[in-house]
């Protein structure tokens, strides 16, 4: 049996208002499903009407004006229905799901669907445990001590990913699921005798390490700024609380 990175794979992407995931809301999504390496992508895509102004920032980044939104997007209830279902369809089938930075995405996508649909993201896996792979944590564990930045843009010209189109759903989503295969590739002596089930497990390890680590450099430089631990899901705030 060849390597989880060489098999099916499946990646999402949103573009937003905002990097507030309690608050702020998704103007496009992108799920990329591919059944082995060097396969042709299956991308579907979604643009939505989020209801509330794109602040001119947002739209500088991924390009979304509020007038195309309103003459082409859809209304976010039927869209977040139809995300969550796409999600729990990959996640029944045993896909891992691709995500760049999960707990911002999939904890969006929760607020969305509970905002729209009165459910959360769990509601419609049925059961299933997601089985995430973020290339965020996963390179910071694995080269933990290179310096630079780790976007997906800087993530990609390290590992040799072709990335056109940044911040894009699709383009984003494609561009994640091929960097996982590539970080898999590159440590395939320490992630090839894992399942992606139990590097999902560690990666909640992981990264909750990085954040204690983040936090202590934030705290030493005065900064007020605070890093959730949780991965790939954050908690609602009231549960947290």
């Amino acid at each position: 049996m060849g390597c989880w990175f060489e098999g099916p794979l499946a990646a999402f992407d949103t573009e937003t208002t905002g990097v507030d995931v309690e608050h702020d809301r998704i103007v496009s999504a992108a799920l990329v499903v591919q059944s082995q390496a060097g396969g042709p992508p299956l991308v579907t895509r979604w643009l939505v009407n989020p209801g509330v102004p794109v602040p001119e920032g947002a739209t500088a980044i991924h390009g979304l004006t509020d007038a195309h939104l309103q003459r082409h997007g859809r209304w976010p209830a039927p869209v977040m229905e139809e995300v969550a279902r796409a999600l729990a369809e990959q996640t029944a089938g045993g896909v891992p799901l691709v995500v760049m930075n999960a707990p911002f995405d999939l904890t969006l996508l929760d607020r969305e669907l509970r905002r729209h649909r009165a459910q959360p993201l769990a509601g419609y896996l049925d059961g299933a445990p997601l089985c995430v792979l973020d290339p965020w944590v996963l390179d910071k564990h694995l080269d933990r001590y290179r310096k630079g930045h780790r976007t997906l843009a800087d993530l990609c010209l390290h590992y040799g990913i072709e990335l056109t189109g940044a911040h894009d759903a699709a383009a984003d989503a494609v561009a994640a699921l091929e960097l996982v295969r590539a970080i898999g590739r590159r440590f395939a002596s320490r992630l090839d005798r894992l399942s992606p089930a139990e590097l999902h497990a560690r990666q909640t390890v992981w990264h909750a390490a990085q954040a204690r680590g983040l936090q202590a450099w934030f705290a030493r430089n005065g900064s007020s700024e605070q890093c959730d631990p949780a991965w790939p899901l954050r908690p609602r705030l009231s549960a947290a609380a």
